[in-house]
């Protein structure tokens, strides 16, 4: 009998293991507006995230590049590759918190959370201070 309930102990434990993993943000987005496509990766024991491809890749025939970056070294660098989101800590109920998200349209960067809805969508806050306040958007996988 005691064996009996402790395989059924590991099986409820290992599908719900597989259910948030399922709901795991690593893989491919893109925004509502589909300006770009970004990739949410693991660095090292966090989550990072940079833009993997642009729907208008190009101004004046060259790669756009971070020209409004507050660091007037770092405003040659491509966008494409760009790192603009670093930190993120999962904090249970499928939201990772604690991370940053740079805007390289303003050059500004926010405290951020990222917050799974289904295995496809995601809610992306940025926000200065308290996360009640701030612009979410939402993702969609494009995998």
């Amino acid at each position: 009998m005691k064996k009996h309930l402790l395989t059924l102990v590991m099986l409820l434990f290992l599908s719900s293991a597989a259910w948030a993993q399922s709901l795991s943000p690593i893989g491919i987005w893109t925004n509502e507006e589909g300006k770009a496509k970004f990739e949410i990766y693991k660095c090292g024991d966090k989550l990072c995230g940079k833009i993997v491809s642009l729907k208008e890749p190009l101004r004046n025939g060259k790669p756009k590049l971070d020209e409004n970056n507050p660091d007037k070294k770092l405003r040659t660098k491509p966008l494409i590759g760009l790192p603009f989101m670093k930190g993120f800590e999962y904090d249970g109920d499928n939201k990772w918190d604690e991370g940053t998200i740079y805007d390289p349209e303003s050059g500004k960067t926010y405290s951020c959370y990222m917050k799974m809805v289904s295995k496809d969508k995601m809610e992306v806050k940025g926000y200065i201070g308290i996360s009640l306040i701030g612009r979410t958007q939402h993702w969609t996988r494009v995998e």
